[in-house]
Formats: structure tokens, sequence, C-alpha cells
């Protein structure tokens, strides 16, 4: 088993710490083979940014590979950048808020809507945006158990600990889109 996953968008958006979380947790808690490889563009906060996570129950050949099980897109430019990345019968999360799935002009792809930025600020937790999505991405692939994503939160935070219970419940909201688009 090997996934290979492109998370996008712009930088403040969360994408370089959804990547790590994801890959950090999983190699921490699982004896899974983990590659994390973060691209960025020429602004840190609002230029571009993305990074590949390659999950494999065998060694990885390469850190990065442009034919992607799955593709997560929090605004439209990655959306039109990256699309024919993902291969026939890939994962497409969208952040809703900001793309239209209408935009997507393929139909041999499963499209994973989740208005991720609208439910970051109905929680009060703007920064949140991408921990509901790695939810939404665990809930609708099962890449990875999600005790495992709440153990890499709770580490992550460990020396913010009130920070800990926000972002668990913003993981579990998007832990139930996704097994619910399964």
């Amino acid at each position: 088993m090997e996934r290979n996953l492109m998370i996008a968008g712009f930088g403040g958006q969360g994408v370089m710490t959804m990547g790590k979380l994801l890959s950090e947790a999983t190699c921490d808690a699982t004896d899974l083979n983990v590659s994390f490889f973060p691209s960025y563009g020429a602004a840190m906060r609002g230029g571009t940014a993305n990074c590949f996570v390659v999950i494999s129950d065998e060694e990885i050949g390469a850190p990065v590979s442009y034919t992607l099980d799955d593709l997560v897109v929090m605004n439209g430019p990655s959306l039109h950048k990256f699309i024919s990345n993902l291969k026939s019968g890939g994962n497409l999360f969208i952040n809703s808020t900001i793309v239209d799935a209408k935009e997507v002009a393929r139909d041999d792809v499963k499209v994973i809507e989740a208005p991720v930025t609208q439910m970051a600020l109905d929680i009060n937790n703007p920064r949140a945006l991408n921990v509901i999505m790695l939810g939404v991405y665990v809930g609708a692939t099962d890449a990875v158990p999600a005790e495992v994503i709440i153990k890499g939160i709770e580490h992550k935070f460990e020396k913010k600990p009130h920070l800990i219970e926000p972002n668990v419940e913003a993981f579990k909201q998007g832990l139930e889109i996704g097994k619910a688009q399964k």
C-alpha cells in the first residue's frame, strides 16, 4: 500500500502544517514509512505553498510523485495547477468555501467537498481549517487511524495545552465529513 498525497494552497492556510502533522504523527505512531517534501512559492504568507506526503508499508522510492492518489486543494489556483496530476480514480479534496466544485473539469475522480474555511470561522478558530481538512482526508481515506492524528495534535500542542481540545474537536468535525463522503 502506498498513498501519494499533495496538499496545495496559499501560504497562511496551514498547508505545510497539515502535511507535517500527518507525516510526523504517522511516523511516530505506526510502522509505516513516510516522506514529507515541502515546496514554497516566492512569498511565504499569501504565496503558493504545497507539499507532498507519501505513506507506504514498503520503502519509499521517491519523496515526490506527480501521479497522485489524493489531492487536497485549499484554493482555486491550486486546483487549476495540480488537477492534471491526480490519477484517474483518485480523491480530490476541495475547500468548498473558496473553491467551486463546478470548476473540476474531470469526471474520473472522486470529489470530496468540505467548507473548511467557513467551518473554522464558525467555531471561532480560523487557523483550524487545515486540521479540519486533515480530518476530512483521514475520514474519507483511512490512510491512517484517526487516533494517530489525535496523538499527533496532542504532541504538537503539548506546550500550549489550551489548544489541544479545540484542535481535536476541529479534527473530529472534519473526520465526520470525510466518513460521510466515503
